[in-house]
């Protein structure tokens, strides 16, 4: 079902942005509007992942230069039945994680130094699990692709301005409708954007408590990082706000609603979800609850 609804929305992303084209130009702007999207895919299929790690400065680790952590992923990514990815740490006190990459054979997943401090084992796989879910689902490339789509729909909104703002017969809009255009196209398309993002989480969260096998530690996970990251301020995602959509919690402050405009489910219910798979698979539930916030007493984690 999260797949179909996922197709559905990338369909109606795509429509957006064609209808979008031939508003401002008729099928001549159609077809600019197609030739546009499908050179920013392409140069997003090939180079968006690099463009991620560099901007939050990931560093690439290997086995001799982070044992425990390159380990742990190797571990999960067998059980997944994956290639080993690329594994990032990324210099950061806010805990959170994402991965990213074309396809799984060329996957990366990057960590944050918070992350890696305030988990315990058992927590920070349930994480790494939830983002090897993403690699073997594919959301990374359907994330990727999306944000590329939605970036397109706000520049050909803005073309719209300079160049269909008259009322000439290849512009049915005139002035008035060219900045509606302006407005709502790029607004439709965030929503959109933002539907897709919160779909394939919950996806991810199944599929990591699956490969795991510890939904209540990925549960407990997310009550740590949800709780530390509206705390702690994450510098790199704030000057890069398009990105959030890839974190396994949003690193942007002030952003706690489920709603319209929120880039992930409500913590909180995702880790309800979480409960109800723990039911469904026979686990148990953590000491202390899936609820119980780090505190700066406990101990630092296995890589602190």
């Amino acid at each position: 079902m999260n797949t179909l609804r996922t197709g559905l929305l990338m369909a109606a992303l795509m429509g957006l942005f064609l209808a979008a084209g031939y508003l401002l130009g008729r099928e001549q702007g159609m077809l600019i509007a197609f030739v546009i999207a499908a050179g920013m895919n392409i140069f997003a299929y090939w180079n968006a992942d690099k463009m991620v790690l560099r901007m939050h400065g990931a560093r690439q680790v290997d086995r001799q230069s982070a044992p425990e952590f390159y380990g742990l992923v190797e571990e999960l990514a067998q059980r997944a039945g994956l290639p080993m990815p690329k594994v990032y740490i990324m210099d950061n006190p806010q805990p959170n994680a994402f991965a990213t990459g074309r396809n799984p054979e060329n996957a990366a997943v990057a960590a944050t130094t918070g992350l890696l401090r305030i988990l315990d084992r058992d927590e920070v796989a349930g994480v790494m699990a939830h983002e090897l879910a993403h690699v073997k689902h594919r959301d990374t490339l359907v994330m990727t692709m999306t944000a590329t789509i939605a970036g397109a729909i706000s520049m050909l909104a803005n073309f719209g301005v300079f160049f269909g703002g008259s009322r000439d017969r290849n512009n049915p809009l005139g002035a008035v409708g060219t900045i509606l255009m302006l407005i709502l196209a790029p607004l439709a398309a965030m929503l959109v954007q933002m539907a897709i993002s919160r779909t394939r989480e919950y996806g991810a969260d199944r599929g990591g408590a699956e490969i795991s096998g510890q939904p209540m530690a990925l549960a407990s996970a997310l009550a740590k990082i949800s709780g530390a990251a509206h705390r702690i301020e994450n510098p790199t995602a704030e000057a890069n706000p398009a990105t959030a959509h890839m974190f396994i919690i949003n690193p942007l402050s002030g952003q706690r609603m489920d709603g319209l405009f929120s880039t992930h489910p409500n913590p909180q219910n995702r880790i309800d979800a979480l409960t109800q798979i723990a039911r469904e698979m026979g686990a148990t539930a953590r000491s202390g609850g899936p609820w119980e916030q780090a505190r700066p007493s406990e101990p630092a984690g296995p890589w602190g």
